[in-house]
């Protein structure tokens, strides 16, 4: 009974400590980004034109650009599996120069092979009436895996390209300055989100201004789901021995000839 009381309590301390373990118990929290402490290159304070020529931001800083009216304004950041990006544009344009008329701003989002990625939900597009001086954008994109039918497109692992523009303006208000923000924030949902495969590669345009994630891209094999997989092994396997063991202790060989 000594025994079988030993293996219940390291079953229960196995699965304690499973529990405990980063990115199992706090699989939907953000990761924080070392660089929006600090760390790193500055904060870009300019936008693209193009994809070829979108700015690189990394998840956690606050990127700035002046621009006009009818730009088409590009930015790109990097996406590993399991992580959920979320995207907040907003356009500031001076009160002498509100627009004089109703206008319709947009934000897309495209994975690195230019696929227009869907938003699980936010105000992706926003008509604002005339003498508006403030928009705000936002697109909460699914979750990034690593590895999907290519028929499905589901968003993979690699870089994100944003757009930001104008689709509906008047032709009186073109050329306005504008002052425009980005800001971009990554949660790491673990293991609740990892598949079986991956990409050989992230899914990068060979750009020398790609940024990467803070550690690095992922290998695509690695994933919480490892842990539960062996802890539950572990458990099993205790359960087991402990199980015979109660058996044996119980059972006695029965003496032929006695009731």
């Amino acid at each position: 009974m000594r025994t079988v009381r030993n293996l219940t309590t390291a079953a229960l301390l196995a699965g304690t400590a499973l529990l405990g373990l980063p990115g199992v118990a706090g699989a939907d929290s953000p990761s924080p980004d070392p660089s929006a402490t600090g760390g790193g290159a500055a904060a870009p304070t300019e936008a693209g034109t193009s994809f070829r020529t979108a700015t690189a931001v990394r998840p956690g800083r606050h990127a700035t650009a002046q621009a006009s009216t009818g730009d088409y304004l590009y930015w790109q950041f990097p996406a590993d599996a399991a992580e959920r990006p979320t995207v907040r544009a907003t356009v500031k344009l001076p009160q002498a120069t509100a627009l004089q008329a109703a206008s319709t701003w947009r934000i897309d989002v495209y994975d690195g092979l230019r696929r227009r990625q869907a938003c699980r939900f936010g105000s992706q597009t926003h008509t604002v009436p005339a003498g508006t001086s403030s928009v705000e954008l936002t697109c909460h994109l699914r979750t990034v895996r690593a590895w999907a039918e290519p028929w499905s497109g589901d968003p993979l692992p690699g870089a994100y390209y944003v757009r930001l523009t104008a689709v509906r303006l008047a032709a009186t208000d073109v050329g306005q300055p504008l002052d425009a923000a980005l800001d971009i924030d990554v949660e790491d949902t673990g293991g609740a989100s990892a598949v079986d495969g991956g990409l050989s590669a992230p899914l990068v345009q060979g750009s020398s201004a790609t940024v990467e994630p803070e550690d690095g891209w992922a290998s695509g094999w690695w994933s919480t789901r490892w842990l539960w997989t062996a802890g539950g092994a572990a458990l099993a396997a205790l359960a087991g021995i402990g199980g015979h063991r109660l058996t044996r202790g119980n059972g006695r060989p029965a003496v032929p000839g006695r009731v």
